[in-house]
């Protein structure tokens, strides 16, 4: 113990000479400004070392009785907290390196974070010389930061290469500083770069990085690629077949990366792939056999064209969509959720453009059984979540985290939280209390002419104003989200168009451009930034017709390659090098098998509250699962799989995982086994036509058709014929017959060829 407090007492006075020497300069060193500010200086040192993060002192209650602003989002609290707290013991101006803030991190004093600090480094130089030089508070005439750039803003390195980044912060005095050493820096891709604390990137794998540097609340994004060791000449990307502006920006991206593109997927492949992704529902075999035989060039965008005037399309994307919108049976009352729904089935059906359908979200008000869309204000209900839910489902932007302090992963304020959430402050309803359960569902949104929401660090409201927008003036009587949709909806709104073209091109290609599609931030960039900027624009270009959208996705020859891999593209997996198979979503998949057995799933329970007060109904039987209408329905195979729970605005919310669970429910589970032995099931009528003399060839082609759209080959249609053979025995019995013909459906629906979409 005596020998610990004598290195204890040697550190502490080496600490206090070296700050005697700092402080008898006016000066620091040549590499550090003259003048040192608070907020500018002295806060990204902390920041950097971690002592304001979220596990240490930036926690909600602090650590060891002392708090900071989570990575310094309130640099006057921090000050107060330094300067004058406890008595004003953390800092010692007649000598500062007893200065507690200085004696702890460098182990001067016991630090129950350690070491951070060394007496020798820039970090305590800086910190030292603020506090001998009075501790300056913030004042409103310090220069504010006004952009952070990182260089090189791309690079194509090799494998084992490195680059240091360097990253410069401009300041509103004009000034511009190397912050390098106190940025934070992280890699999007870890198996592709890491990147060291020093800004140093080293590659690990092929592929493509973003390094996301934070500084100050600010971030800058550097593209890091590496390319595949590929020897792919230069004329296969230019002889591969374009359609649109897709193919030649997808085609420059697997160019830079030396990924060569899967050739063009068969007819059958592209049927089956087009009716999922587009409808929802598997062809038929009739579909399917006149799609083969049109020998027309143009057959494939007739297939689009009439997809996207079906009934099923409406279903379908009525489905989708009611994902975003959390049409919830458990949260509303029937007769609203039934108009929620109605609503949104109307408008999809009349294909309105999606500004027209966000704008009308936004600015409901009036009778929620009358006005479908009203009941997005019954399930967000304080100007907190209504701003939360907007930013999340229309613009792909989680601002949750800057409720409490600016936001670590992007750049949204505190301030600016507020500022949104103030645009609904005089939302007001009437008709029930906080339970949208009680009663018939019956709620009236209005308006008041007068509210304001205070922001919580101040005790006085924000501005109103949407995220980058102009704020509006407090006494302005016109309804704020008005004001608050014409934003959003704007060209001049970038995340608006990218976050609803994103959406519709992982419904279709398996994966969004950024991923989650419903993480749109600056730190999550896109896997192809030219291509979403692109798809953006197209949207806007062509007024938010979302068909639009997904006609030009489907002619593309990126929607239409292969989904088999290459030697040189089996490693792609954000790309599109090929065409990314994944399971389908529960209810396409309940469907599938429903439609292949003949035999309907029955939907009858929704869930409302406590099982005592528990209401029931019934869908017609024949219901499809993507007609459902409440997500409430009561169904384990959905469950099992994955369906959305629509509780939060979240595609995370749905999950396409594998498990145990769902394996067995395939393999031994009553959805398809119990479907399949039902007297009237698809069994039955392959036996009829057995009798009546089909062959077994013909049985089994009819069988792929039906299951995976296409034919048997050879060798398939040979060995499964040869393994039912037994089935023409004399002395195989009826009920034999029967459970040949379940196995041999049974063997095909629970392939991955069926399962998935491909």
């Amino acid at each position: 113990m005596a020998f610990k407090k004598q290195i204890s007492s040697t550190v502490f006075l080496c600490a206090t000479v070296l700050l005697l020497i700092f402080s008898a300069s006016d000066t620091l060193s040549a590499d550090q400004p003259n003048e040192v500010e608070f907020t500018r200086h002295v806060l990204p040192v902390f920041s950097k070392l971690g002592c304001n993060s979220g596990a240490c002192h930036g926690a909600l209650a602090g650590k060891g009785g002392f708090k900071l602003s989570l990575d310094a989002y309130n640099p006057l609290g921090d000050h107060f907290s330094i300067t004058r707290q406890s008595k004003g013991r953390r800092i010692e101006m007649a000598e500062p390196g007893r200065s507690l803030i200085l004696s702890k991190p460098t182990g001067a004093l016991p630090h129950k974070g350690g070491l951070l600090l060394d007496p020798d480094s820039r970090d305590y130089e800086i910190i030292a010389t603020w506090i001998s030089r009075g501790a300056r508070a913030p004042a409103d005439d310090d220069a504010t930061l006004e952009s952070l750039a990182i260089t090189p803003q791309q690079a194509s390195l090799g494998l084992d290469q490195e680059l240091p980044l360097t990253v410069t912060a401009t300041y509103s005095d004009g000034r511009i500083e190397d912050v390098t050493p106190w940025a934070r820096f992280t890699s999007s891709n870890l198996p592709v770069v890491t990147v060291g604390k020093s800004g140093v990137a080293n590659v690990a794998g092929h592929g493509e990085a973003a390094v996301v540097v934070w500084f100050s609340s600010r971030l800058a994004v550097a593209k890091i690629q590496v390319p595949y060791d590929n020897a792919v000449d230069a004329e296969a990307f230019a002889v591969a077949p374009r359609r649109n502006f897709i193919d030649e920006l997808n085609l420059a991206k697997l160019q830079s990366l030396r990924l060569p593109p899967s050739p063009r997927c068969d007819d059958a492949t592209f049927i089956r792939r087009a009716f999922l992704d587009c409808i929802g529902v598997l062809p038929t075999v009739e579909e399917v056999e006149q799609f083969a035989g049109d020998e027309s060039g143009d057959k494939r965008d007739a297939l689009i064209e009439a997809l996207l005037q079906r009934d099923e399309y409406v279903d379908y994307w009525t489905y989708r969509w009611s994902d975003v919108f959390l049409i919830n049976g458990r949260r509303l009352r029937p007769p609203a959720v039934k108009a929620y729904y109605t609503w949104l089935k109307r408008v999809v059906a009349e294909n309105r453009p999606w500004n027209e359908v966000v704008t009308e979200v936004v600015t409901a008000k009036g009778s929620s059984l009358v006005e479908g869309a009203t009941n997005f204000y019954a399930l967000h209900q304080s100007p907190e979540e209504m701003a939360e839910n907007v930013s999340q489902a229309f613009m792909g932007l989680s601002i949750g985290c800057a409720k409490c302090h600016n936001h670590p992963l992007e750049k949204w304020t505190n301030d600016q939280y507020y500022s949104l959430a103030n645009m609904f402050a005089r939302v007001r309803a009437k008709g029930w209390g906080d339970n949208p359960r009680d009663g018939d569902g019956l709620r009236t949104i209005f308006l008041a002419t007068a509210g304001e929401l205070d922001q919580p660090l101040t005790g006085k409201p924000q501005p109103p104003a949407p995220l980058d927008g102009q704020p509006l003036e407090f006494g302005d009587p016109v309804d704020r989200r008005i004001h608050l949709a014409k934003w959003l909806t704007s060209v001049d709104n970038p995340y608006f168009s990218r976050s609803v073209a994103n959406r519709i091109w992982a419904n279709f290609m398996g994966r969004g451009l950024v991923e989650s599609v419903d993480d749109m931030r600056l730190s999550n960039p896109a896997s192809n930034e030219p291509l979403l900027a692109a798809l953006a624009n197209y949207v806007e270009d062509e007024n938010f017709n979302l068909k639009s959208l997904m006609r030009v996705i489907m002619q593309s020859e990126t929607y239409q390659r292969s989904g088999d891999a290459l030697p040189g593209n089996v490693a792609d997996d954000r790309f599109y090098a090929r065409y990314f198979p994944r399971r389908m979503i529960a209810e396409k998949l309940l469907d599938a098998i429903s439609q292949v057995s003949k035999i309907p799933t029955e939907f009858k329970i929704i869930e409302h509250g406590a099982a005592e007060t528990r209401d029931t109904e019934e869908y017609p039987l024949g219901t499809r699962a993507m007609q459902l209408y409440d997500s409430a329905v009561v169904s384990r195979f959905l469950a099992t799989f994955g369906r959305n729970s629509r509780d939060i605005v979240c595609e995370c919310e749905r999950t396409n995982k594998p498990s145990m669970v769902q394996v067995l429910n395939i393999a031994n589970g009553v959805t398809i086994n119990e479907k399949l032995s039902n007297e009237n099931s698809c069994v039955k009528s392959v036996l009829e036509n057995l009798a009546g003399g089909e062959s077994l060839e013909s049985i089994v082609n009819q069988a792929y058709l039906v299951t995976l759209s296409r034919p048997p080959n050879p060798e398939e249609l040979e060995g499964v014929v040869s393994a039912i053979s037994i089935i023409n025995d004399a002395d195989t019995g009826a009920d034999q017959k029967h459970v040949i013909i379940e196995d041999l459906y049974w063997s095909l629906m629970s392939s991955r060829e069926f399962l998935f979409q491909h």
